[in-house]
């Protein structure tokens, strides 16, 4: 096996997004040394828009209306820490990234808001070619120039512990087939959501469940991990356009959903608003209701027509009409097809206010935690949750750091490497690309946007199969290959918890639709699911209580 770097800090941060840089840029300004490691940016530069309870749309907006938005947009089931954590933080936080030079769509002194699904008022700042890239370039420029160090390309894959600390992370760069052993008092999980556990996702390829891996096998809980959130109008056509989400903006601008009939279906679905102000739970399965009645288009889509939203209001949305009119559709004539398509994830890692997971020296943020947002996400709440809680975590890292110690560091790295070197072997090579297609495969067919209870049963038995393939393959000829095999065991881990709590929550709440019981049922589930690892290193399910 090739040698391993040695690296020192005080801080490490895992994770090159929004939430990552948020977190580093406060752990340094606590006085602490920061390293960031990350295999790429992650989702955050396509996000395309922001909550932030500033009034200046709507004076009647303020952090107790968002509160209430993001509690009844969850369903009940939001830490109430965590929500008045993000109201309280937001709109302070907007005003740090304007000064850092994020360019948000104005009028003079007036910020302009666009009204989104969930929300009440018109609440989200926006930057017309894409807030999530605006703000990702302000805070990257922001850390370099604070000098922050960064291992860009390197991803890790394993977290370093000892004692029940987590002390570090081993890191991997595919080129040049190298590790490190980064050594560091406080570590802050910011590498994001679930990615693409599910075929035709929205997420890019660097994102896959690394957060809820690691922090799973350093001991951390993950919550609400049945709640994957299904964004409602994900563009199938035109095919250059795939993948690409429309904003639910465009919905409260003049925007129509119509099926294949001609009808506008939401009519019928959410009298007298229709497509304006709903919950993107609730979006989604509407859309995918007429879908799975025969009421959509030849490609199992619906029309979003563009072509009522006023023309100086859609042409700001400068991205959106750019790529569209670059495939040959002109947005004032015609508008894309679209369909739900797995995006992210409400569940997570369980943290505190401060993103702390519990176990000492670890913290996370944005979208590699959970409990903020309950059952389901108000639109513009990921790029929200990325700002504020990435910020959070950083600080409480800094403020958590571990005592500088002497530790037995070849123990620790050995204990590292070894679940690593036990894939590496002889023979015919991984199974881990085909498991990961088969396991993308289980979880539309069982694990989607509805759910029963025979299909999600089914659903487990083919994940704990692929698991067990998995953990049996020692066939890897490289220590990439290797590496791939060992974080695909974590991929059909996650998978399995999301769909043993799927199974487990007999009610439909928010993102989770459970055909055989189509009602809430506050009563016996107004409260979290849980998993951890047990002593074995299997999963072991628990109630968590609403905080």
């Amino acid at each position: 096996m090739t040698a391993v770097e040695t690296l020192e800090t005080d801080v490490l941060v895992i994770g090159g997004g929004i939430t990552g840089h948020r977190a580093a840029i406060a752990a340094h300004a606590a006085g602490a040394r920061v390293l960031m490691v990350f295999l790429a940016r992650g989702a955050s530069p396509y996000v395309i828009g922001c909550n932030a309870p500033i009034g200046h749309a709507d004076r009647r907006d303020n952090p107790a209306a968002y509160f209430d938005d993001m509690v009844r947009g969850g369903y009940g089931l939001n830490d109430r820490r965590l929500v008045e954590a993000m109201c309280a933080n937001m709109g302070e936080a907007y005003w740090e990234l304007a000064a850092l030079g994020v360019p948000f769509a104005a009028d003079g002194g007036r910020v302009r808001q666009r009204r989104l699904s969930g929300n009440s008022f018109a609440r989200s700042v926006y930057v017309p070619e894409g807030v999530g890239l605006a703000i990702l370039n302000a805070l990257a420029d922001r850390a370099r120039s604070l000098g922050i160090d960064m291992l860009a390309g390197w991803k890790a894959v394993s977290l370093l512990e000892d004692d029940h600390e987590v002390v570090g992370a081993l890191a991997w760069r595919r080129h040049g087939e190298r590790l490190a052993e980064i050594r560091a008092r406080s570590v802050v999980l910011a590498s994001g959501g679930i990615g693409r556990l599910y075929d035709d996702s929205t997420y890019p390829t660097d994102v896959l469940s690394n957060s809820y891996g690691l922090g799973f096998r350093a001991g951390a809980r993950l919550v609400d991990m049945e709640f994957v959130q299904f964004e409602p109008v994900v563009t199938i056509w035109p095919p250059e356009c795939r993948g690409m989400e429309m904003p639910t903006a465009m919905l409260a601008e003049g925007a129509q959903l119509i099926n294949g009939n001609g009808d506008r279906f939401m009519m019928r679905h959410n009298p007298g608003t229709a497509e304006v102000g709903i919950e993107k739970a609730r979006l989604a399965l509407f859309i995918q209701s007429e879908i799975d009645a025969g009421a959509g288009l030849s490609d199992g889509s619906v029309v979003f027509d563009t072509t009522h939203v006023p023309p100086a209001l859609l042409e700001g949305y400068v991205s959106h009409c750019r790529r569209l009119r670059a495939a040959g559709l002109e947005p004032r004539e015609r508008g894309p097809h679209v369909r739900p398509a797995a995006h992210s994830q409400m569940g997570g890692l369980f943290i505190d206010a401060n993103g702390f997971t519990g176990v000492p020296g670890l913290h996370a943020g944005g979208e590699a935690a959970g409990g903020v947002h309950g059952a389901s996400r108000i639109a513009g709440n990921g790029c929200s949750d990325t700002v504020v809680f990435g910020s959070l975590a950083g600080r409480g890292a800094a403020a958590g750091m571990l005592p500088a110690k002497g530790r037995d560091w070849p123990r620790i790295l050995e204990r590292a490497l070894a679940p690593i070197k036990a894939h590496l072997g002889p023979g015919a090579g991984s199974p881990v690309q085909d498991a990961k297609e088969a396991l993308r495969r289980l979880m539309v067919r069982h694990v989607g946007i509805r759910r029963e209870r025979s299909s999600l049963q089914e659903g487990i038995d083919g994940i704990r199969a692929l698991l067990a393939e998995l953990d049996a393959a020692s066939g890897a000829r490289t220590l990439g290959a290797a590496v791939e095999t060992f974080e695909a065991r974590d991929v059909a881990r996650v998978a399995l918890m999301i769909a043993t709590a799927a199974l487990a929550r007999t009610e439909s709440r928010g993102a989770h639709h459970r055909r055989d019981h189509p009602t809430q049922d506050d009563a016996n589930w107004l409260r979290h699911i849980g998993f951890r690892r047990d002593a074995s290193g299997g999963i072991l399910t628990e109630d968590i209580p609403i905080h």
